[in-house]
Formats: C-alpha cells, structure tokens, sequence
C-alpha cells in the first residue's frame, strides 16, 4: 500500500540524509532518557507539580536565545560543523547533570542552570537541524523527509522514555544523564562524516543580531508563518499538560517511576504508528483544514484524558494525542518550508523552535499553576477544552490558513 505507508527514499537516495536521521536517533533517544529525569528529579526534590513547571519555563530564555542564535548562525557559516560543535557541549552538559545527580553532590540551583544551559544548547542545534533537511533531499521528497524524521522523533521518545522510568526505578537518577551524554559522541561522529554544507546567500556584512532581526520582520510579513506558529503554540500551552505527569502517576494513579514511563512514553506510541503510515498525507489537499482538524482532536484527547481516571484510557488518550501530533507537525513543517526562501530558511526555522520547544515550557507553568490552584485533573481538562476554543480563534482571525491548498 505505498499511499499508506511513509515513503523511505530519502534514507535511499541521499547518503548525508542518512548520517543525520541515524545520529539524531541516537541521540533523541539519549535526550528523552534527561527529558524524564529532570521532571522527576525536580519533583522528587520539591513534591510540587508548580515548581516542576518553573523548573521548565527557566529553561525558556535560554532555549529561545539559543534557537535564534543557531538559526542566524546557521545561515552564515557551514552547518555541519556546527552540529559536530553543538554535540560537544552538549555531551558535557549532560555529563556535568550526571555528576550533580549524586544524592551527596545534589545541587538544585545547579540542576536548574545545568538544566537550561542544555536547552539553549538544544535550541542552537534544533533550526539548523530542520533547515539543513530540505537541503538534503529533493522538494518533491519533503513530506517524505520530514515523516521519516517523525518515525526516528517518537520511536526515540517510545524507547527512551519507557527506558527512562526503567533505569530510575532500578539504577538511579545518574545513569539516565550518563547515557545521554554518550548519545551525543555518536551524534558528533555521524555528522562530521557529512559532507560540508555552506549557507545560502552572502551574510558577511550583515551583523547577528541584524540578521535575528530581519527574521523577525520575515515573519510579520508572512501570514502563513503565522498561523503555522500560533496553532503550535496554542496547543502546547493549553493542551499538554507534561508538568503534571510526575503528580499523576503518583498520586492519580498511585504508581512510581515505571508508570512516569508509561506516560512519557504513550504519545510517542501514537505517533510512531501514525508515522510510519503518513504516506496518504503527501496526498492532502486541504493541508490547513486538516492540521486545525487533528489540533481540535489533541485538544479533545487531553480533556478525557484528565477526566478518567482509569491508566489504560489515559494511556490510550496520550496515544490518539501524539498520532494527531505527527500530522500536524508533518503538515506545518511542509507549508512553512515551502512558504519561505532559503537565505531564511535557518532564522525561520530558529523561530518555529523557539515555538514549538518554548510552548510545552510555558504549558508546563500553566498547567502547574492551574493544578497549584485547583487541581490536577481540573488543570488538565481545563487545558484540553482551551485549545479547542484557541483553534477555532486562529481560524476567525486566520481563514487564508483553514483555507490552504497543496
């Protein structure tokens, strides 16, 4: 059925598209292993959903001021050794998260700072990451590429984060940091096996923060950047409620760290199974109906998701969430690249991160606060039914958007 399934030239065809899905597997698995051990730890420490929120929104500045630095970066000097360079600090900074992880080296001020110090180093690697695809591929393999990057994201989520609850349950907070920083020596070394990739366009003259600048205005030019942006952003601030993870499994379903696992690891179930059967999208017409529609469909699973309390539905509800995800972020990242020039394609990109990774942070405070306030089964509902009503807003103010064609 090759209309159903993703489409897997691009891994065929182009040997540098290969080194990059290959040591971005690795490493996201590595990441995900932090991206549950930094909640956990927060909240072993605090006992408190809020502080768990702020933990992630301190790690916003700095992730945002590194995205738009590597996508101004990213489109002066050549990307691969960029990416050999990120991976590095990277590397130590999950190593330095290891050595504070002791239970007698514990720092929580070092915890936060290490902690947001990785996020910008994220931040700085992910716009080049996503510009470089479509200069690795053809245009007509787009929806292919980035639907395979879809099947390495989550199947690196599934196995890291289930692996995650695994090893605090039975190893300790350390050994989840240690493995993440071997993940990114293998990241390095497929990266520098690529060949070089110059940027686009003479940049020379113009300074960085002009350049930062510039895409800025880009993008308040560009409706279709817009839209793309806030529908994102809509629904991870109100509809993912990943600060409260840590408060459900152990007081909603009065599990322990195999469960946190559990829950990390459900939406990226989802989004496997739907990405590695995105073939039909490179077929959608109606791109901009479909990507409000599917938003709508998270907004609703997260809804009943906090409203039962029984695990197998709320797993299954995480489930349906990510598979919309992946449609979603399949569809956005196909009209934004084939809306925007490629002199800017690494700024826009760098903005789209600070979206899409800065989101779920501020989502983490919103819902922490609301729990904090009210309650976590009321913050997560609440947050569901929010980003339904913010989907339907976008369109009001956006029709150009419900109405975009392939």
């Amino acid at each position: 059925m090759p209309r159903l399934w993703v489409d897997v030239g691009p891994l065929r065809h182009h040997r540098d598209f290969r080194l990059l899905v290959t040591g971005q597997l690795v490493s996201l698995f590595g990441s995900n292993l932090t991206v549950v051990a930094v909640p956990y730890q927060v909240y072993r420490e605090t006992h408190s959903s809020l502080w768990v929120g702020v933990a992630s929104l301190i790690q916003l500045p700095a992730l945002i001021a590194g995205s738009l630095w590597g996508g101004a970066f990213g489109d002066r000097y050549d990307r691969r050794h960029l990416f050999v360079l990120s991976s590095v600090v990277l590397g130590l900074l999950s190593g330095a998260l290891a050595l504070n992880a002791s239970p007698t080296r514990s720092h929580f001020v070092a915890l936060l700072v290490l902690a947001a110090l990785a996020a910008g180093a994220g931040g700085f690697a992910g716009p080049i990451r996503t510009a470089t695809i479509p200069l690795l591929v053809g245009g007509d393999e787009l929806v292919a590429a980035y639907s395979i990057n879809q099947v390495i994201v989550n199947t690196a989520t599934i196995v890291g984060t289930a692996i995650a609850g695994v090893l605090l349950a039975a190893v300790g907070l350390a050994s989840c940091y240690w493995i993440d920083a071997g993940t990114f020596a293998v990241l390095a070394a497929a990266t520098s096996l690529m060949a070089p990739i110059p940027p686009s366009g003479d940049h020379g003259g113009v300074a960085v923060l002009r350049a930062i600048r510039d895409g800025f205005r880009y993008v308040r030019e560009n409706p279709t950047a817009q839209a793309v942006y806030l529908i994102d952003l809509n629904a991870m601030v109100f509809g993912l409620p990943r600060a409260l993870f840590p408060a459900v499994a152990l007081t909603v379903y009065h599990g322990g760290p195999r469960v946190l696992g559990l829950l990390y690891a459900a939406p990226g179930v989802g989004a496997l199974v739907m990405a590695v059967a995105t073939g039909w999208i490179a077929h959608v017409r109606r791109r901009g109906r479909l990507v409000v529609l599917v938003v709508v469909l998270w907004g609703a699973s997260m809804a009943v998701f906090g409203a039962v309390h029984v695990i197998a539905i709320g797993l299954g509800c995480l489930a349906v969430a990510g598979a919309a995800d992946v449609i979603s972020t399949v569809l956005r990242n196909t009209i934004l690249q084939n809306a925007i020039t490629d002199e800017y394609r690494s700024r826009i990109s760098a903005i789209q991160l600070a979206v899409v990774t800065g989101g779920p942070r501020l989502g983490d405070l919103e819902s922490g606060a609301v729990a904090s306030l009210v309650s976590t089964e009321f913050s997560i509902v609440s947050g569901g039914l929010a980003c339904i009503v913010g989907a339907w807003l976008l369109v009001r103010w956006r029709p150009a958007f419900w109405r975009d064609t392939a």
